[in-house]
């Protein structure tokens, strides 16, 4: 079976964001009336698996691995069933 990971990876709290400062100035400046603003990065990757478990077991190793600094970064999985 195919499944889509949409695995979302997003800085710890207390970690320092400066292009989310940037963007949430930016967006300050332009009018907008926000309090803040935080940039995280979103994976989307296809797999190959025999069950949705073993895909998810497959997204946490990816993380682990390469995607997420665990020092650093939270992250999150959604997975959907493909054709």
């Amino acid at each position: 079976m195919k499944y889509c990971l949409t695995i979302e990876v997003t800085l710890k709290p207390g970690y320092s964001d400066p292009e989310g400062e940037t963007a949430a100035e930016l967006l300050k400046q332009l009018g907008y009336k926000i309090e803040t603003a935080h940039v995280g990065k979103v994976y989307s990757v296809i797999v190959h698996a025999a069950t949705k478990t073993e895909a998810k077991a497959k997204a946490e190793e990816m993380c682990k691995r390469l995607l997420a600094n665990p020092t650093k970064d939270d992250y999150s999985i959604t997975i959907e069933e493909i054709e």
